[in-house]
């Protein structure tokens, strides 16, 4: 059996992003010939980490999980810096160059949305030479706020430092990938049209997993100050996650639609309570509000509750397996993938899924069956307006999707995993 080498800053317990693809592969790998080891970042060193002790129950405990300890944000913040990789890279370096020194690995794995921590791969490639495969979950370089002109988070000149690095850190990284993975093929796109050298072939588009056993912990829980009020007699709508600038043309299409039924059915609009839990990643009582406003705008804000502050991650699914319907919330960035898709497609409730009209996952949210309003930037389209609004009126008796196309599609957690490790044993077959 071959031996990958996970490199994953943010690792479970941590409630990341980043780290779900990782999570969800683990317990699928060794049927596929691989045996993997993670290398993570020790909890302790990830500023205002959510925390979910459920996340290590997903994967088989005999899975190796290498912590390394950076310096503590506490003690950097005074002197006016917290990044991740000022704070941990070094020994993020220190720990993976150990492994591959003291045990025998065929293949390296970088997937995180920390990208500073890529830069690795070339160096411990050099002193080991163990080829490695990047998984691109989101663009490296990225365009979207310069290219549309919205405000990025951390302020511009902080986001034109890091696109800076970026632009210096990348064609070397990936010249010497022996394979890509990417959750959408528009990133890929880019990556062809920016550098006339990058090879498509060593490219793989993979779209995130799901896992129904996630959704059986989830429903199991019970949480000591519910969120979503549910019994209450009112109809409870939910979606959770992050909810930045580039959502604001799905949640306003989402708003339209609810100022259109209160206009229509006004006794039917009062009945609803939309609930958006995690959308900030700052800590609790931290984050602003970035959905009321937009509610706001379009005279609904009443019917909304907004929760910025970010959940553990069964939590966040445990409201979703037991809501009346689900929104699901794309981006103006038609190159944008919502992660959250595939698993709200399992959980079984109704979904109303908001994509932007070149969205890739329009057609996964189509065949497996939720309602699907699609809107174009800037444009206020009146069938999806009206599309939102019956869906609305019509909760809770909307049909809930066809947990199966996510099988038949290969969207599971499993099927993720086989094409994952085919894209390994090709990496390491073309290094040899």
């Amino acid at each position: 059996m071959r031996r990958v080498l996970i490199a994953s800053p943010h690792f479970c317990p941590v409630n990341a992003a980043d780290m779900q693809r990782v999570r969800l592969c683990l317990p699928h790998l060794r049927e596929n010939g691989w045996d993997p080891t993670v290398l993570a970042l020790h909890p302790d060193t990830v500023e205002h980490a959510v925390i979910d002790p459920l996340l290590g129950q997903t994967y088989p405990a005999d899975i190796p999980v290498v912590r390394a300890k950076g310096i503590p944000p506490r003690l950097t913040r005074p002197l006016g810096f917290g990044g991740l990789w000022w704070r941990a890279g070094r020994a993020f370096d220190r720990a993976g160059a150990r492994l591959l020194r003291q045990e025998r690995f065929d293949l390296v794995f970088f997937s995180t949305t920390q990208f500073d921590f890529l830069r690795l791969a070339p160096r411990w490639l050099h002193r080991s030479g163990v080829p490695y495969v990047l998984d691109y979950q989101d663009p490296w370089v990225n365009d979207y706020y310069r290219r549309t002109g919205t405000p990025p988070p951390g302020g511009r000149l902080r986001h034109a430092f890091a696109r800076w690095r970026a632009k210096r850190q990348e064609p070397r990284t990936l010249r010497e990938a022996s394979a890509v993975v990417s959750v959408s093929p528009a990133y890929l796109a880019d990556l062809a049209r920016r550098y006339p050298w990058f090879d498509a072939q060593r490219a793989t588009v993979l779209p995130f997993g799901a896992s129904a056993g996630d959704f059986a912990l989830a429903r199991a829980l019970d949480p000591s100050s519910p969120l979503v009020p549910l019994g209450d007699g009112r109809v409870h709508l939910v979606s959770t996650g992050r909810a930045g600038p580039d959502l604001a043309p799905a949640l306003r299409l989402l708003f339209m639609g609810l100022a259109q039924l209160r206009r229509s059915r006004p006794e039917a609009a009062a009945r609803l309570r939309l609930h958006f839990i995690g959308t900030s990643y700052a800590p609790a009582g931290l984050g602003r509000p970035s959905v009321l406003p937009v509610a706001q705008e379009c005279d609904v804000a009443e019917l909304v509750r907004e929760h910025p502050a970010r959940v553990p991650y069964f939590e966040a699914l445990h409201y979703l397996s037991r809501a009346d319907g689900i929104l699901a919330l794309g981006s103006d960035d038609p190159g944008y993938t919502p992660s959250k898709l595939s698993p709200v497609l399992l959980a079984g409730r109704p979904v109303l899924a908001l994509l932007g009209a070149g969205s890739p996952a329009l057609d996964l949210a189509c065949a497996a069956g939720a309602t699907v309003a699609a809107f174009a930037p800037g444009s206020q389209d009146a069938g999806g307006i009206s599309t939102v609004a019956r869906w609305l009126g019509q909760a809770p008796a909307n049909p809930a999707p066809d947990p199966r196309v996510i099988e038949a599609r290969g969207q599971t957690a499993r099927a993720m995993t086989r094409r994952l490790a085919e894209a390994f044993a090709a990496a390491t077959d073309r290094r040899n």
